[in-house]
């Protein structure tokens, strides 16, 4: 036996003596030293949060000035170009050319920006028999806890009024609301929209319409990390969210730079607005990466079929409660570019439920077909199945569509046909897309990675095909017309 073997058997033995509480404590030593740090960072941020609040009370008590409303953006009005349809030439749909479509100018697509987070972590404090709001938001039941004591109401928009109250939300009695708020919002997937509607729903289920409700649900979306500035108007509250977003039809007022709109309400003229910032604010993102998780309310079914490739027949039904909360959301745009708004609506997941129901139907369809083969059934699907209508006759206004909008409404346009066509190319056929702008009418292009002849728009290398949903019956490559191919813009779509 080694002598190198004797001394790694009597350090084995002798770590193997080593008693266990000795091991014990140094664990308890080491968790303890963890909560301790747990502890003050906790300690640190709560009281980081609480001298913000501290101060922010203390600014209502004369951060007040008088800011005038902008006039609305209107909202928008084009002469649509009619749908036209191909000729009924089976030749002229075979013999196709590939031109190249002029590019005036390129839409880059715009980033959702991360959901903003409160200022510091939300203490939840263990609350034995805590009574509960129970509410509803777009058909899906909620319940979030309530302080124990009833929210004394404002007995007036005074300056030093709504000091005081701030100081009594900002103590720990609505930690606990404010908690089950934000987990909510994550659990449920909502975006900066929902959530502001989500508050407001829960603020009047709780208060009732009107100052006090105003107050809570302002509050609860400041601590939650948004961009958010209290105005009156006489004995009237109410609440304006900051955003980059540039909504038509509503008026606005310019507070440091930023748009802020009034919640709920028409703007008034002239209001006097708290014009205080809270550390970490963020400005209200518009974008929707997911659809929030809705309870399900199933909207009644429509059969859609397409007139050249009947087999493609496919029945349709949508959460109503999605329509109901799509019905609410404003039509905006960002980035100082108006076409901006047709990618927020094309940027926009299919609901998962839709999908689920819809995707296999039509992918057995278009299963081992070509690349232009499976398109050209899709696109016709789109053209023929779904009827064309002006928004201004059905609505009264220009209104863009979520797709499953135009799977729901008896009738829809060419943007809410290229919405719905660029959704379904790129997650059936895993195809990049575009949006094609011509003045008054809105078409696609489609990113091949097989050899497709056509009409095409050239970006960074890659050949886009453009596609039709308004040129009825026209297969891929062909384009409407009349368009004006040299005013020609094209969108890009994530």
């Amino acid at each position: 036996m080694t002598l190198r073997f004797l001394l790694a058997s009597c350090t084995m033995l002798c770590l193997a003596s080593v008693p266990l509480q000795i091991q014990a404590q140094f664990d308890d030593a080491a968790r303890q030293s963890y909560d301790q740090f747990r502890a003050k960072a906790r300690k640190d941020y709560d009281d980081f949060r609480a001298k913000a609040n501290a101060a922010y009370a203390e600014h209502m008590k004369k951060a007040w000035a008088s800011f005038r409303a902008e006039q609305p953006v209107p909202k928008p009005h084009e002469e649509k170009r009619p749908p036209q349809t191909f000729p009924d030439d089976e030749q002229e749909r075979l013999s196709i050319e590939s031109r190249p479509v002029p590019i005036d100018s390129i839409t880059p697509a715009p980033s959702p920006k991360p959901r903003p987070r409160p200022l510091s972590p939300i203490q939840v404090t263990p609350i034995a028999q805590q009574p509960v709001v129970e509410f509803t938001w777009c058909g899906t039941a909620c319940t979030v806890r309530r302080p124990q004591h009833a929210l004394a109401p404002l007995a007036s928009c005074d300056n030093a009024t709504l000091s005081a109250a701030w100081k009594t939300l900002s103590s720990t009695d609505l930690d606990n609301t404010l908690a089950d708020c934000l987990n909510i919002r994550s659990e449920r997937d909502m975006n900066d929209w929902a959530y502001l509607n989500m508050l407001h729903a829960l603020t009047e289920a709780w208060l009732g319409k009107g100052n006090t409700a105003t107050f809570v649900a302002a509050y609860l979306y400041c601590q939650s990390g948004y961009q958010m500035r209290l105005a009156r108007h006489g004995q009237d509250l109410c609440m304006l969210f900051g955003s980059p977003y540039v909504i038509y039809g509503k008026a606005f007022y310019i507070i440091g730079g930023t748009n802020y709109y009034a919640y709920g309400l028409d703007a008034k003229a002239q209001v006097e607005v708290c014009n205080v910032e809270f550390p970490q604010e963020q400005p209200m993102c518009l974008a929707l990466p997911r659809l929030p998780r809705l309870n399900d309310s199933e909207a009644p079914q429509r059969t859609l079929t397409s007139s050249r490739y009947p087999q493609m027949k496919v029945e349709v039904s949508v959460n109503q409660n999605l329509l109901d909360f799509f019905d609410s959301y404003p039509n905006s745009y960002t980035d100082n570019n108006f076409m901006t708004r047709w990618a927020l609506y094309a940027n926009t997941p299919l609901d998962p439920a839709v999908a689920e129901k819809l995707y296999p139907a039509l992918q057995a369809l278009i299963g081992g077909k070509t690349q232009r083969e499976a398109a050209d059934m899709l696109l016709n699907w789109v053209q023929t199945a779904l009827t064309y209508g002006y928004d201004d006759q059905v609505w009264g206004y220009d209104r863009a569509f979520f797709a499953e909008e135009s799977l729901h409404y008896p009738f829809c346009d060419c943007e809410d046909r290229s919405i719905l066509f660029t959704r379904l190319i790129r997650d059936l056929l895993h195809l990049k897309a575009l949006l094609v702008y011509y003045p008054g009418h809105l078409a696609t292009a489609i990113a091949f990675t097989d050899n497709v002849p056509g009409d095409y728009v050239e970006l960074r290398g890659t050949r886009y095909v453009v596609c039709d949903p308004t040129y009825i019956n026209a297969p891929v490559g062909h384009t409407m017309p009349d368009m004006d191919n040299a005013t020609a813009q094209v969108i890009l779509l994530e």
